[in-house]
């Protein structure tokens, strides 16, 4: 099924799906980084724990109404996708404070944050993917208004269905990325690229335990251990 590589990032290769245009595969990596790329290291057993989380969110969302780029899962390993043309910005959702929000707003780390704030950040790692308003939004990612304000909504949509899927298992949703794709041959925005403790930030509801890529960031615990209990967790709710 898979045909050329068409890209590489730093957690996934995107392949054509031969004969079939309009799909394609993304295939995980056991490759983990952090802080732009500067802290990397490759640790067996990643890809198939992102990719089962992914897989389970994305179907979750589907039945919740939310429409993203996600057909289904292949492999361990691999899902077959919808082709988008994948529009960069990355839309993050803040539930509580922490992160680089603390830190440059000065707010109380792990105050909750009501109603949710959206921050927008220009996807280029050349710049470190710097914050961004609307404005430059508009100038530099080729987006309009009307783009701007579809993305903002589902991200809300999508925030609200993601903290009743996390209560359920017992994890508060702290923050989290989202990317939004044209489907080909639309001007239409959905979701894309992945959900996963890559992408967000999750605590224990009772202990406030991190059960996400921080672990990682701050050297605090074992990843795959931290991520086999979070798979675990999302199971056993769904």
């Amino acid at each position: 099924m898979t045909g050329n590589l068409l890209y590489e990032g730093k957690a996934k290769r995107v392949y054509q799906v031969e004969g079939t245009p309009g799909q394609l595969v993304l295939a995980y990596k056991d490759d983990v980084t952090a802080f732009n790329g500067e802290k990397k290291d490759i640790l067996p057993g990643k890809a198939r724990l992102n990719n089962a989380i992914s897989s389970h969110i994305f179907q979750e969302l589907h039945e919740r109404g939310i429409r993203t780029h996600f057909i289904k899962k292949l492999s361990a390993t691999e899902q077959l996708v919808h082709q988008t043309d994948i529009v960069p910005l990355e839309v993050v959702v803040r539930n509580t404070a922490a992160g680089s929000i603390v830190r440059r707003l000065g707010i109380e780390p792990k105050s909750a944050l009501t109603p949710p704030v959206i921050e927008l950040f220009y996807k280029n790692d050349e710049l470190g993917d710097p914050l961004m308003n609307d404005d430059h939004a508009l100038l530099l990612c080729d987006v309009t208004h009307e783009d701007l304000n579809a993305m903002k909504a589902q991200a809300l949509e999508v925030n609200r269905q993601l903290i009743d899927l996390f209560t359920a298992s017992g994890l508060e949703l702290v923050d989290f990325k989202l990317e939004f794709g044209r489907m080909a041959g639309s001007n239409n925005v959905v979701l894309a690229d992945e959900i996963s403790p890559d992408t967000c930030r999750l605590w224990d509801l009772e202990t406030r335990e991190n059960l996400d890529k921080d672990v990682y960031r701050q050297g605090t615990g074992d990843l795959l251990e931290v991520y086999e209990k979070l798979m675990t967790r999302l199971e056993a709710s769904l």
